[in-house]
């Protein structure tokens, strides 16, 4: 019983995650790759024709294996989440949020746009784009 919870709770992790991936695919202000790898992960453990199916994905499939390989992102994807992540936070500042919040969100932002940037490309980046 506790094996089938188990499985069920990681399958519908890898649910959400893709439903997200796909949304994420139409909304510009959403990521797509984040939660493809997620769901690949949580298919991994426990819905292994998921995981194999994501892994050979046309489109993402060399995401996700490049990030498992080497937790490596391709310099268009890098490029694309910092523009985009500079975007969202030009637009919060001109919001009513609260102003720690401005500042909280940008600061965070800019932590994960300098990771993302020292991140390791895949070695055949340029054909792969």
């Amino acid at each position: 019983m506790l094996r089938q919870t188990k499985i069920l709770l990681w399958r519908m992790l890898a649910i959400v995650a893709l439903i997200l991936g796909v949304i994420g695919a139409f909304l510009p202000i959403m990521p797509t790759v984040p939660f493809v790898l997620l769901a690949a992960w949580a298919g991994g453990h426990g819905w292994p024709q998921l995981e194999h199916y994501l892994l050979n994905h046309p489109q993402y499939g060399h995401h996700i294996r490049d990030w498992r390989e080497r937790g490596a992102v391709s310099r268009k994807a890098k490029y694309l989440a910092v523009f985009m992540m500079s975007c969202s936070a030009t637009g919060l500042w001109f919001s009513p949020a609260p102003l720690w919040a401005k500042w909280g969100v940008t600061l965070t932002m800019a932590t994960v746009a300098i990771w993302l940037l020292l991140r390791p490309e895949p070695e055949s980046c340029g054909r792969r784009d």
